[in-house]
């Protein structure tokens, strides 16, 4: 099991925890780099400093992208892309809040390919939820479930197309997870075809501000 991390604390406000995630790089899957709701609108210090710090310990880095659902003009996110790019050299990119219908399969797949002429190596969809089947194919992983523990616990099913997707191209970011029962997530993330996980005790509306014990439970 391999760890998605969107640690969207600035490094300045937690470095003890940007600290932990550079010491445990090697174990994730990817970290999401978030200065502003995206790149913001100068390269941040801190940020440079940090993604510097978790490509020289082996991390791969991924720039935030946030496309509304599809309301967000593509221009507008591919300008962000560059600017990740230039600014704290990501791999490639993490496009949150895409859409999940079937009618919204051209306009990502023609954002993801304008993300790959641009350099991003690894493309990653945050529907947060299952979407329709064409939209795993068209990235290296998709984020088939976001929400709280207690959803994930009482409300999650898989659908069919999803067992015949390889697990480490699946994902499950879970928030609200008590402490003592986060390898209970991680191996739950497994039996549930996910190869990719991301689950944390914090709460909304930014559940992703701090690390958990699941980097070191991920190697288990």
């Amino acid at each position: 099991m391999s760890l998605l991390i969107p640690l969207y604390v600035h490094p300045a406000e937690d470095p003890a925890a940007w600290h932990r995630l550079i010491t445990c790089a090697a174990r994730t899957y990817a970290v999401v780099v978030n200065p502003a709701n995206g790149p913001g609108p100068a390269p941040d210090p801190a940020f440079v400093a940090a993604a510097e710090a978790l490509r020289a310990a082996g991390a791969r880095l991924l720039g935030y992208l946030d496309t509304d659902y599809g309301a967000r003009d593509p221009d507008d996110i591919t300008a962000d892309l560059r600017r990740h790019r230039q600014w704290y050299a990501v791999d490639g990119c993490f496009l949150d809040q895409v859409p999940a219908a079937p009618h919204g399969l051209p306009d990502c797949r023609r954002l993801v390919r304008s993300a790959r002429r641009l350099g991003a190596s690894t493309v990653v969809l945050n529907p947060g939820v299952h979407p329709a089947p064409g939209y795993a194919r068209l990235a290296d992983l998709t984020v088939t479930f976001e929400g709280p523990w207690s959803q994930y616990v009482s409300d999650f099913s898989r659908p069919s197309w999803t067992t015949r997707v390889p697990a480490e191209r699946l994902c499950h970011l879970v928030y609200g997870v008590p402490e003592p029962l986060v390898p209970l997530a991680l191996r739950t993330a497994r039996e549930r075809g996910a190869g990719v996980c991301g689950p944390v005790t914090g709460e909304p509306p930014n559940p992703w501000s701090r690390l958990t014990p699941a980097l070191a439970e991920a190697d288990r």
